[in-house]
C-alpha cells in the first residue's frame, strides 16, 4: 500500500511540476516581443551586381487564407496535423512517443509533427536534431500560439513551406505546377500539391509523377478519414487527368537554385550569422553570382549533356585572385535532383591531381625535362606488398620520357616514380599546403587520385597555382545584412603566399601543353579532342577513374572545374569522357568571351630553352618546344641515377 502511495505522490508532484513548467513557458512567451512572420523566415539574394536572384518569400506572392483553395487548407491540416484547430501548438502524446524514441535509439531523429512545429522549423536556417534545438523550437512554438490565431498561423505556414523547383508558399507553387492562383485549385490540384512538402523532389508531379500520385491517394484518404470530402471526391479527383505548367519566367535561371543552396551552406559555417532567423527579421544576402556566366554555364550543361541519361554533373567558375566562386551547377536539373554535387559530393579526383605532385617535384630538384623510364611496372613498397599501376589502355612509351610529356600524356608510371622518389609524404603536405582541407593519406596511390575530395576543396589548390601561387578561401557571400541593411557579416579577403612564384609558372607552362599536338607520342595529350575550341592560353588537366571524369583549367582571370559521373559510383563509358572537355572548353572560352588574352609574366630567375619535350634531348630536335627552368638548372643539369634513389627510398 505505501508503494502505491508514493507512486501515486510521485504522479501528482510530476504532474504538477510539468504544469507549472508549461505555465512559465506560457508566461515567457506572452512577454517576449510578438515576431513578425511575415518577414522572419524571408531570405533574399543578391548576385554581384546587386540585383535579386533569389527570395523565399516576398510581400507580393503572401497570399492571404481567405485566397487559398479550401481544397488546400484542408488538405494541409488532414494530412499534416488533423487536431491543428484544438491543441496549443503541441500534440503532447505524440511528443513523448518521439522523445522516448530517442532516448531508445540514443539519436534525435524522431521530428515535431504539429504545423505551428513545422513552422517554427522552417524559421531556422540550420536543420541540427539536438536538445537544445528542440527546445528553442518549443520556446518559440509557444510564442508563436500566443501571438498569433490558428488562421494566422495556417497562413504563415502556407506561405513558406517548400513545395519543390524552387517554390516556396502555395501561391508560387500553384502558378509553377499549374499556373494558375492558389484560390482556383481544384480538389485534385490541391492534393497533389499538398502532397509535395513531404519531399520536394522526391514527389515533384512533373519529375516523379508516379510518387507523387501515391501521395497525392494518401492526402485524399486523410481527408476521407478527417470529414472533409467523400470517397466519391475521392476517387474523382485521384482518377481526374492533370497538366502540369512546369515553366517559370524566362528570365529565370533555374541552376541558380544550386548556387542558393552552396550559399546556405557557407552561411551555416559563418559564426556571425544567428542560426535563428527570427533574431534577425530576416536576411539579405549579397554573393558573387555572375548571373550571365552561371546561364552560359547552365545552357552549356544542357546541351553537352542532352542524351547522357543518368549521367551527373557538377561545375563551377571562380576568380583566382579573389577565389570568388562566380557560377556553379550542382546536377543536371535541380527540378530532378536539389543534391548539390559541388558542396554535398566527395569523389575520387584521379589524375588531375598529378600537377600537385609535379610542383613538388620541381620544388625539389625535378625540372620539366627530367627523365623516367615509361614502361609496365611493378613497385615494391615494402612490407612484402607490391603496387602495379597502368597506363590508360595498358600503353607505355617503354622509353624514357620527360615530366613535361608524362603530364600532358598523363603517364601513371612516371608519375608514381616521382612520387616514390619525393617520399610519400611529400606530395600528402603540398597539397594541403595549396589549400586541400580533406585530410590525405600517405600511400603510394595518392599521385593517382584515389583520394576522395570535394570539388570546392580541390578548385583550392587549383586556384593557387591559378594566383601566381598566393592562397585564398572560396567565397560565395560578400556580405549578410538584416531587412533593415544592418550589416551582421562582411568577408575578409585574405590571401597567403604558399608556393615559389617560379615553380608555379613552370607548371603552368607544361599544364599548357595538355592539348598541344607536338606532344603526340605512345599516346596524346589528354586535352587534344578539345584544342579546336580554345582561343586562349590556358593551363589545365584532366582526369579519370572508372567512375569519374574530372577536368579543371585556368588562366589568371578564370578557373573552371567540371566533373561527370555517376551517382550510384557506376562505371562511366570511355565516350563520355568528352563530355566534360567540352563543357570545361565551353565554358571557360564563354566566361572569357571579349577579354584579352592573358597569361603570366616569366617570374626573375626564370629561362627557356629549346628542347625536344618528349625525350630532353637537345641534340634531337625533330620535335621541339620552349621548357621553362630555374636558372642554373636547364638541360645540363640532371638529377644523376634517379632510379636507384627511387629504388633507395623504397627500401628505407
Amino acid at each position: 500500500m505505501k508503494k502505491v502511495y508514493f507512486i501515486w505522490k510521485s504522479f501528482c508532484f510530476l504532474f504538477v511540476m510539468g504544469l507549472l513548467i508549461l505555465m512559465g513557458f506560457y508566461l515567457y512567451a506572452y512577454i517576449t516581443p510578438k515576431m513578425d512572420i511575415h518577414n522572419s523566415n524571408r531570405i533574399v539574394m543578391y548576385d554581384n551586381k546587386d540585383e535579386v536572384f533569389y527570395e523565399n518569400t516576398n510581400n507580393t506572392s503572401w497570399t492571404s487564407l481567405k485566397d487559398i483553395s479550401k481544397y488546400a487548407i484542408d488538405g494541409i491540416v488532414a494530412t499534416e496535423d488533423k487536431n491543428f484547430f484544438s491543441h496549443n501548438g503541441f500534440d503532447y502524446l505524440r511528443i513523448l512517443k518521439a522523445l522516448y524514441a530517442d532516448f531508445k535509439s540514443g539519436e534525435f531523429d524522431q521530428g515535431a509533427s504539429t504545423i505551428s512545429q513545422q513552422y517554427i522549423k522552417n524559421l531556422f536556417l540550420t536543420f541540427d536534431k539536438t536538445w537544445e534545438r528542440k527546445i528553442e523550437e518549443a520556446f518559440l512554438t509557444f510564442e508563436l500560439e500566443v501571438h498569433y490565431s490558428k488562421d494566422e498561423i495556417l497562413e504563415g505556414y502556407l506561405n513558406t513551406i517548400n513545395y519543390g523547383a524552387g517554390n516556396y508558399g502555395i501561391q508560387n507553387a500553384s502558378l509553377y505546377y499549374f499556373n494558375k492562383n492558389a484560390k482556383d485549385l481544384t480538389l485534385a490540384e490541391a492534393s497533389i500539391i499538398v502532397g509535395i512538402p513531404k519531399n520536394p523532389t522526391y514527389y515533384n508531379p512533373i519529375y516523379y509523377y508516379d510518387n507523387a500520385k501515391k501521395r497525392q491517394k494518401i492526402v485524399l484518404q486523410s481527408m476521407v478519414t478527417n470529414g472533409y470530402i467523400s470517397e466519391n471526391e475521392m476517387n474523382e479527383a485521384y482518377n481526374q487527368e492533370l497538366s502540369f505548367h512546369g515553366k517559370k519566367p524566362n528570365n529565370y535561371i533555374v541552376s541558380s537554385l544550386y548556387y542558393k543552396d552552396a550559399v546556405i551552406s557557407e552561411l551555416n559555417n559563418i559564426s556571425e550569422i544567428p542560426k535563428s532567423l527570427i533574431e534577425t527579421g530576416g536576411l539579405k544576402i549579397y554573393t558573387n553570382l555572375d548571373n550571365e556566366a552561371q546561364r552560359k554555364l547552365e545552357a552549356i550543361i544542357s546541351e553537352e549533356m542532352a542524351d547522357t541519361g543518368e549521367l551527373q554533373v557538377g561545375a563551377l567558375i571562380r576568380e583566382p585572385k579573389t577565389g570568388n566562386i562566380v557560377a556553379l551547377i550542382g546536377g543536371k536539373n535541380y527540378n530532378e535532383s536539389q543534391f548539390n554535387r559541388v558542396t554535398m559530393s566527395k569523389r575520387q579526383v584521379g589524375s588531375t591531381f598529378k600537377p600537385i605532385l609535379y610542383y613538388a617535384a620541381l620544388e625539389n630538384g625535378m625540372t620539366a625535362s627530367s627523365t623516367f623510364v615509361s614502361e609496365a611496372t611493378t613497385f615494391s613498397i615494402g612490407n612484402e606488398e607490391t603496387y602495379s599501376p597502368s597506363n590508360f589502355g595498358s600503353r607505355y612509351a617503354n622509353k624514357a620520357i620527360t615530366m613535361a610529356n608524362a603530364l600532358a600524356l598523363s603517364d601513371n608510371i612516371f608519375a608514381v616514380k616521382t612520387h616514390l622518389f619525393l617520399g610519400t609524404s611529400m606530395l600528402r603536405d603540398t597539397g594541403n599546403r595549396m589549400g586541400i582541407k580533406t585530410e590525405l593519406p600517405n600511400n603510394v596511390s595518392l599521385a593517382l587520385g584515389t583520394t576522395e575530395i570535394g570539388m570546392i576543396d580541390f578548385s583550392n589548390a587549383f586556384a593557387t597555382l591559378a594566383n601566381n601561387g598566393i592562397k585564398n578561401e572560396a567565397k560565395l557571400i560578400r556580405k549578410v545584412t538584416d531587412l533593415d541593411d544592418n550589416v551582421i557579416y562582411e568577408a575578409d579577403y585574405e590571401e597567403e603566399q604558399v608556393l615559389d612564384q617560379r615553380y608555379t609558372f613552370i607548371l603552368n607552362e607544361m599544364m599548357s601543353k595538355t592539348y598541344n599536338y607536338d606532344y603526340i607520342d605512345y599516346a596524346s595529350p589528354t586535352l587534344l579532342s578539345v584544342s579546336g575550341m580554345l582561343t586562349k592560353k590556358y593551363a589545365a588537366k584532366s582526369g579519370t577513374t572508372s567512375a569519374d571524369y574530372w577536368v579543371v583549367g585556368y588562366n589568371p582571370d578564370a578557373l573552371v572545374m567540371v566533373w561527370n559521373g555517376f551517382d550510384d559510383n557506376r562505371d562511366v563509358d570511355v565516350v563520355s569522357s568528352k563530355v566534360p572537355k567540352r563543357i570545361w572548353a565551353r565554358a571557360i572560352e564563354a566566361y572569357l568571351e571579349g577579354k584579352e588574352s592573358n597569361w603570366y609574366d616569366i617570374p626573375k630567375g626564370v629561362t627557356a630553352t629549346i628542347v625536344n619535350p618528349i625525350s630532353g634531348s637537345t641534340s634531337d630536335l625533330s620535335v621541339k618546344d620552349a621548357l621553362y627552368y630555374i636558372k642554373g638548372t636547364e638541360p645540363s643539369y640532371i638529377i644523376e641515377d634517379i632510379e636507384s634513389i627511387i629504388t633507395q627510398n623504397n627500401n628505407s
